[in-house]
């Protein structure tokens, strides 16, 4: 396997995602603004995305993969009933979720987002919509499972493509937003819900060159599928922890009017990085890595994790650097338009500047669960994750009243950290990570490139600036084309002081 070309093929279909997802939300911005309208649909878009980046953004993945993985070097027929018992149970199990929470939704809504409550028409509003929005859940769940058996066998490109079906999906409905008015929100939740049933469709059509899912009523359980649904919960939890965050999140920004909508605009822009520096990599490693460590590989297991420990931080860094240098400009020229005034500008660039100085953390959380994750160990990832939620939890609720909902991310941040720092406390302290040299020459010359890139990418945010307000038109324009000179520039310093060199891409692993 080569890692830095599995990942770039995983990288660039969910780059293409996330772009479209971001002319989604910029539509979105447009019509619906930071107002109660964008409150509602976003809580109702929530959770079953949420739900979606749980399942589908390597954690249903992580469990599922060393499992499956390893009944497929027994054979076919093994690998098959294993599969077949996983599918079975995933579907009763979700439909009895599916319909206990619709019928439940108002009280489930109210958990989701209690500060709804001094405004039952947004309220109802979050509820009406989240019942359209909630059958996805069941759909995309399928999905991911479809998907991980597809990465199992190394077939990371259509996986990794099946998310572009639903921002295409909302993007058609927003062209005609202009003609929807205030029901445009229904109609986007219903989009929602119809992206699932297209994605399984997609996704099945490639699967079954591995793999023929037979549906069955009688469902026999064996000890191998008791074990993979006691490793799901755990891993669900750990490798989902900053999705699980920003619910806990949206939960508590709740009570204060907009502050959804501003945390939901921030946590768009790291997204993509998050994508490729944490979730493609540690996707894309760990059934490499999980034949590995069966085999005792020594050598090849200190490769791989030290060479996706150098890559996520060559991705992250840099990024972080440059949110945080610029989180107004990025945030006014990708949302500024329409109904999204200067407030919610301003606003949901204060959240973006602290969000940013968690990505490196957010990402190495991926990373480092996959080393945990393809030694059949999920426990200690869980109770780590469950710590940094209940610190999250804490330093969020303590200074909501004082401070505001900017609170939610500088702790989702501060948890995120203790978690990745705890992670790799206890890789160290269990022998399941050391450091190469190689790795450590690189770290030294990745954060050089990245101080040379901030620096530069700063000068030219200053020279620009006028170019880059709120009111100004081709402001998007000109950022686009700032951050595409500044990441040549920063691939160029990186090449030129040896971060990175050309025989990396045909490095095999």
């Amino acid at each position: 396997m080569n890692l830095i070309k599995s990942t770039g093929t995983f990288s660039f279909f969910t780059i293409i995602s996330r772009l479209l997802g971001y002319v989604r939300d910029i539509l979105i911005a447009i019509f619906l603004g930071t107002g109660p309208l964008a409150d509602a649909f976003f809580v109702a878009f929530r959770i079953p995305n949420t739900f979606r980046r749980l399942f589908s953004e390597g954690t249903f993945n992580a469990a599922f993969v060393p499992s499956y993985a390893s009944e497929l070097s027994q054979g076919k027929e093994n690998s098959e009933k294993f599969a077949n018992g996983v599918f079975n149970l995933l579907i009763f199990g979700l439909f009895f979720l599916v319909v206990i929470i619709e019928i439940f939704m108002p009280f489930f809504v109210f958990l989701i987002a209690p500060g709804f409550d001094d405004d039952s028409q947004k309220l109802d509003l979050a509820i009406n919509l989240t019942r359209i929005t909630f059958p996805f859940l069941f759909f995309i769940s399928l999905t991911s499972f479809f998907s991980a058996i597809l990465n199992s066998h190394n077939r990371f490109a259509v996986a990794s493509a099946a998310p572009i079906i639903l921002n295409i999906m909302l993007i058609g409905v927003l062209f005609y937003g202009a003609f929807l008015n205030d029901k445009i929100v229904y109609y986007l939740s219903s989009a929602v819900t119809l992206s699932g049933v297209v994605q399984l469709i997609f996704l099945y059509s490639f699967v079954r060159r591995f793999y023929l899912p037979k549906f069955n009523l009688k469902i026999e359980i064996d000890e191998k599928i008791k074990t993979f649904f006691k490793k799901l919960l755990p891993s669900i939890f750990s490798s989902g922890v900053t999705q699980i965050n920003i619910l806990v999140g949206t939960i508590i920004a709740s009570f204060q009017a907009s502050a959804v909508s501003y945390l939901y605009y921030a946590d768009r822009i790291y997204q993509i990085n998050l994508a490729i520096a944490g979730i493609a990599i540690g996707t894309v490693i760990l059934p490499q890595l999980s034949k590995y460590i069966k085999n005792n590989q020594k050598n090849e297991i200190v490769l791989i994790q030290n060479k996706a420990l150098e890559l996520s931080l060559f991705l992250s860094i840099p990024a972080t650097i440059a949110l945080f240098i610029a989180s107004e400009q990025i945030i006014s020229a990708l949302f500024g338009y329409g109904s999204f005034d200067e407030n919610g500008v301003k606003n949901s660039a204060k959240a973006l500047l602290y969000f940013s100085l968690g990505l490196p953390a957010f990402s190495l959380i991926k990373v480092f669960s996959s080393f945990f994750f393809a030694r059949n160990n999920t426990k200690l990832p869980f109770y780590i994750s469950l710590i940094s939620v209940l610190l999250n939890i804490l330093i969020s609720v303590f200074y909501f009243k004082s401070i505001g909902f900017i609170i939610i991310p500088i702790a989702t941040t501060i948890s995120s950290w203790f978690n990745c720092i705890i992670l790799f406390f206890f890789l160290k302290k269990k022998n399941f990570f050391n450091f190469n040299l190689v790795f450590v020459n690189r770290f030294i010359k990745i954060l050089i490139a990245s101080t040379l890139m901030g620096l530069f990418f700063y000068y030219l945010t200053v020279f620009f600036d006028d170019k880059l307000a709120y009111d100004e038109n081709l402001k998007s324009i000109y950022l686009i084309s700032l951050v595409l000179i500044t990441l040549v520039f920063y691939l160029l310093i990186a090449f030129f002081i040896k971060a990175f060199k050309i025989s990396d891409i045909n490095l095999e692993y």
